[in-house]
């Protein structure tokens, strides 16, 4: 049996996990709201009795203490491409407490089919604490925002008890088959609790196109895993057999949502404690007392095939031969003990190190079969330091790929980086340069983080602009973008997402035991745009004055400064959607 980590906040019942392997955890009681409720509120939460619900936008984040502003909406209306995932949010709130709540669909009916309600799936919504979130609240921010209580974490509760005056979010997940049957379908989301019930229809028209499985999407997703923190979490001995299992369950989202690269580490931690976790060893170094290196990649091999196993097969990225502090981690085997020293690129000792390496890192990717799909990864070092580098790599390892994620414009001085991800705050590519490194089998994308306060999928970022995200990365030509960490959690993340003076959620898209988030929803909607364009793209490349309207709105977008919040982005997106299905609906 796989060990539990109980969380210290109150524990209500164990429950099983929306994964592939259930694995058993506890939940917890949420943190109080930070936020004094308004006096509208306390006014209206006098009037709230029993149990109430009403579709409100996915597009939204709602206060937990708050009353809802009645909403116009009665029938919940999606569409969606066969094959495409789509998603709707339901509000509930009781003024009196309401027990044993659960949410279910009924099958979706249509004139000549019926799609079964397994199709569909909800979730309750948990509040985290958060910053405030503002135009300084970046990597280095100043003074201490306010905090907040945010929704963010779908969980897999089938049954939740609802406090007295309080709003629970509901997440609604609806996977269209793709041979479904174009039509419009009927559902009702039914709601049940202790001495209540009630309805809300849902409407879903299905497109008469076909978007392919998420493993023959072509976005680049490159998200950062971290599987240390996984064996803390669930409090598993690191990499052990029930940590590989543990990572299985906790990766396939990450693979559902089309991930194209594998994050493996060369040595110990290469971010300098930068997380809650420091990343342990996947490879062991040692010294011998002959002066020789050899390496033992027993877990690298393990990890890079379990994830192979999980569809994500396109690149394996390795971190880092320039850690951020240069401190490198080896086995000395003269004294019986691990050492750590901090050594600098332009030093012997550094060329030594890393040369043993290289030759022996390539004859071992041979002999597994992945020599072509490896690049050794920097992470915003400066064009100096990685062109040593480069230059280590073409003298003992020429067959090695490069990859950085990088902040310093450094891509204009080093030739032939097979994976070059720019941050979107600080640089651009032109599309010329993306199509250019594009004919040579180069793969171009972009990042956020801490430093760009919007859009960001931060916790207290509107869901939508994950979403926006990937419009910029089609507007712009990216073949996808990357973000620095899927699962760095920071303590206790289902509780309080902020850590240190990162902006709140910036470590981490999903939460532990594989269960997602509203960003990393809104991520995947983003992504799947992205495909529709390029499929349409390609269906219409003889009829130009189908795309027409869609294109001009892209090259709107693409000409405004995508940071500046003066400007009506989801406005913007909202008619970028609309024009996307405009499109798929011709013939």
């Amino acid at each position: 049996m796989k060990k539990t980590q109980t969380i210290i906040l109150g524990t209500l019942l164990c429950i099983n996990c929306l994964c592939s392997q259930a694995q058993q955890f506890q939940t917890y009681k949420e943190a109080k709201d930070p936020v004094p409720m308004s006096e509208r509120s306390i006014e209206a939460w006098k009037t709230v009795g029993k149990l109430q619900a009403q579709w409100v936008s996915a597009d939204s984040l709602y206060s937990r203490s708050e009353v809802p502003q009645k909403s116009a909406v009665t029938t919940c209306r999606l569409e969606g491409w066969r094959g495409e995932r789509v998603s709707a949010q339901l509000l509930l709130w009781t003024g009196k407490g309401a027990d044993g709540v659960k949410t279910k669909l009924k099958d979706f009916s249509a004139d000549n089919d019926k799609l079964s309600a397994d199709i569909a799936s909800t979730g309750f919504v948990r509040y985290t604490l958060a910053d405030k979130g503002g135009y300084d609240c970046r990597c280095e921010r100043g003074p201490k925002h306010d905090v907040i209580l945010v929704p963010d974490m779908i969980d897999s509760l089938e049954v939740f008890n609802m406090d007295a005056q309080t709003v629970r979010p509901v997440w609604v997940s609806i996977n269209i088959p793709q041979d479904a049957k174009v039509g419009v379908y009927h559902s009702e989301v039914v709601i049940t609790a202790k001495g209540a019930k009630m309805t809300l229809p849902i409407e879903l028209e299905v497109i008469d196109q076909v978007l392919p499985t998420y493993d023959q999407w072509t976005y680049h997703l490159d998200l950062w895993q971290h599987p240390s923190a996984v064996a803390r979490m669930q409090n598993l001995e690191m990499w052990s057999d029930e940590h590989f299992e543990a990572l299985r369950a906790q990766m396939l989202p990450l693979a559902r949502a089309g991930q194209k690269v594998i994050t493996t580490t060369l040595n110990r931690d290469p971010w300098g404690s930068q997380t809650f976790d420091d990343y342990e060893d996947m490879i062991i170094w040692t010294h011998r007392k002959d002066g020789s290196w050899s390496f033992d990649y027993t877990v690298f091999d393990r990890y890079v095939e379990l994830m192979m196993s999980l569809g994500v097969k396109k690149q394996i990225n390795c971190y880092s031969m320039l850690p951020w502090n240069n401190r490198l981690n080896w086995y000395e085997e003269k004294d019986n003990a691990f050492k750590s020293s901090s050594i600098a690129p332009k030093s012997k000792k550094y060329e030594e190190m890393w040369s043993a390496f290289l030759k022996d890192f390539v004859i071992h990717l041979k002999e597994k079969g992945w020599l072509n799909i490896t690049c050794i990864a920097t992470d915003e070092r400066s064009a100096e330091e990685m062109e040593i580098v480069v230059k280590l790599i073409n003298t003992y390892a020429p067959e090695l790929g490069f990859a950085m994620a990088d902040n310093h414009a450094s891509y204009r001085r080093i030739p032939n980086v097979r994976d070059c991800c720019v941050a979107q705050r600080q640089l651009y590519l032109t599309k010329e340069e993306i199509a250019e490194r594009r004919a040579k089998g180069y793969t171009t994308t972009f990042y956020v983080c801490c430093s760009t306060y919007f859009p960001n999928s931060f916790t207290y970022s509107q869901p939508w602009e994950s979403e926006l995200l990937s419009w910029h990365a089609i507007s712009k030509d990216y073949d996808g973008q990357l973000r620095w960490a899927y699962n760095s959690w920071p303590h206790r993340p289902e509780y309080d997402s902020r850590f240190r003076s990162l902006a709140s959620g910036d470590t981490y898209q999903i939460a532990s035991y594989g269960r997602s988030t509203l960003r990393f929803e809104r991520m995947i909607d983003g992504i799947e745009a992205y495909e529709k364009v390029k499929i349409l793209r390609q269906k219409f490349a003889n009829r130009p004055e189908v795309l027409k309207p869609l294109e001009d709105k892209l090259a709107e977008i693409a000409s405004l400064k995508l940071t500046d919040t003066s400007l009506p982005w989801h406005t913007l997106m909202t008619e970028l959607v609309t024009e996307l299905n405009r499109v798929s609906k011709e013939r």
